[in-house]
């Protein structure tokens, strides 16, 4: 094991013990009712951070099952929204049974959480996630990509909004091609923003 492999792997025992400490707090919360739903939350945070932790020292590729990311992702979508006092999404999917992600499970999940939390921000209410043939696909109905910004929105620091970092497309983009596969975006047809992955 190389210098490299032990700050790895020192870096993700610190995190966890600061998970740790997260969510023991979490669960002196939750026995005071006033502060029961805030406490879930933050045990759902916990998890989710757990999950992308261990994607970072995960090796198997052997792929995973696209539901239950979804069902992480909008999860954790809710949540933030809620805390930040966003608006309220509405989410539906349709994937092929045989359907299966190439890669770690949480590296997914960050992909479709900053697709989510990109169109909310851009005032969607409704996403759809299609998955068949090796492609994923997520719309909104929200007011689309303006023409001047397309050509760039997987490049790191461009946002619509001054107060957004403009990172979360770019994270998107990253982990995809990581894993081997494509993304792109357009406006559909009838309005909103259509990203699409090739898996």
């Amino acid at each position: 094991m190389d210098v490299a492999d032990l700050t790895l792997e020192g870096l993700v025992h610190d995190l966890n013990n600061v998970f740790q400490t997260i969510g023991e707090s979490a669960e002196l919360l939750e026995d005071d009712p006033k502060w029961e739903k805030l406490a879930h939350t933050l045990q759902r945070s916990v998890d989710r951070g757990q999950r992308i932790v261990h994607s970072i020292l995960e090796s198997n590729r052997t792929g995973a099952e696209l539901a239950p990311v979804i069902e992480n992702a909008t999860q954790f979508c809710r949540d933030y929204l809620e805390c930040a006092n966003g608006p309220k999404i509405e989410f539906t999917d349709e994937i092929a049974p045989e359907f299966r992600l190439k890669g770690d499970a949480a590296q997914w999940e960050r992909v479709l959480v900053n697709l989510f939390l990109n169109s909310a921000q851009a005032g969607a209410k409704n996403i759809r996630v299609q998955a068949r043939d090796g492609q994923i696909v997520v719309t909104d109905d929200g007011p689309g990509i303006s023409p001047e910004l397309l050509p760039r929105i997987f490049e790191p620091r461009v946002s619509t909004k001054s107060i957004i970092s403009g990172l979360g497309l770019y994270v998107v983009q990253s982990i995809v091609e990581q894993n081997g596969g494509s993304v792109s975006a357009a406006n559909g047809q009838n309005g909103g923003a259509v990203f699409t992955m090739q898996v």
